[in-house]
């Protein structure tokens, strides 16, 4: 039977030396339970501290349709991902996580919503097995992205989703550092739903998610798309101007009505440490966008690949097997 169409698993992997070979063992299942399907597992190793390596390599040798992309040092998520796009073949490119959580059984409702006609589905969890900290940054995470990039209000970004061939192609243009996969995305198509899909529970270990890494997370998604924050800031700091103006008005004439009346130094030091705190937000918050500014500009690697596995010769690097 000839083949009608490829999809391409892109999956990240960090500290995963227990959970990735069932992942990608569910996928194999999986894919040949529907005749005319062929496939390709890209992991791509983010310097994992672990032994999540030798296990890529093992599954490597094992199976010729799963390709490892190993990443010279730690680049994030986001970067692991880009890296992986750039060695996709396929006509559907599924990404999903490692540790399981994303149920690799599940994603033929992904293929078949963008069958029928839209170019981005995510999966829709109807409960949540993350950590509370970890659901509560998703939640901060989505209201950023409703705010800033313009994401439809009954979407929810998740991990786990399929997309078009060529929605990809236009992602990859994007080389600079810190990539906002999601924002990325947006930026293609409007043509994006979501589909239920059950999130599992985390067969091992505990999630890699920190607070330092989903706040980098949403600067990412704050400083690459938008220039809201800086509006925000510029609003803001109008309006305090405008009711310090006021406030010394209402003291002017206080002092007059009242004259025994006299302004408490408690008072004046909330007010000085209020401003100053302002200030030094929206002077960070320049300082970010002028920081990622510059670091584009001095050409910082998205992510640099060490050495693949399973991939011919290509534009990206070469098998070194």
């Amino acid at each position: 039977m000839s083949i009608s169409e490829k999809l391409s698993f892109v999956i990240p992997c960090y500290r995963s030396e227990d959970t990735i070979e069932a992942v990608v063992r569910d996928i194999d299942e999986t894919v040949r339970q529907r005749p005319g399907y062929d496939y390709e597992v890209i992991l791509v190793n983010d310097c994992s501290p672990d032994n999540t390596y030798e296990v890529l390599m093992r599954l490597a040798d094992i199976n010729p349709r799963v390709r490892v992309v190993n990443l010279a040092r730690n680049f994030g998520q986001a970067s692991a991902i880009m890296a992986g796009y750039h060695y996709v073949t396929g006509d559907l490119v599924i990404n999903l996580d490692d540790d399981g959580q994303t149920d690799p059984r599940e994603f033929y409702k992904l293929v078949d919503r963008v069958h029928e006609g839209d170019d981005v589905v995510y999966a829709k969890y109807p409960e949540k097995k993350h950590s509370a900290f970890r659901n509560f940054g998703s939640r901060v995470n989505d209201m950023m992205a409703d705010a800033l990039i313009g994401k439809p209000r009954h979407l929810v970004f998740t991990s786990y989703f399929c997309a078009r061939r060529f929605v990809i192609d236009e992602v990859l243009r994007y080389d600079k550092p810190f990539p906002y996969i999601d924002g990325l995305l947006m930026r293609v198509t409007k043509r994006v739903s979501a589909v239920e899909i059950p999130h599992r529970e985390r067969e091992s270990g505990e999630s890699g998610y920190t607070i330092g890494k989903l706040f980098s997370l949403w600067l990412d998604g704050f400083t690459a798309f938008s220039v809201k924050p800086l509006r925000i800031a510029t609003i803001l700091g109008f309006l305090i101007a405008i009711i310090g103006f006021v406030y010394g008005v209402y003291t002017i004439v206080l002092q007059f009505i009242e004259p025994s009346e006299v302004t408490g130094w408690a008072s004046l030091m909330a007010a000085t440490v209020f401003l100053g705190g302002m200030i030094m937000v929206m002077l960070g918050l320049v300082g970010e966008y002028i920081g990622r500014i510059y670091i584009s500009q001095n050409n910082a690697p998205q992510y640099v690949v060490r050495n693949t596995l399973n991939i011919e010769d290509g534009k990206n690097g070469k098998d070194t097997r």
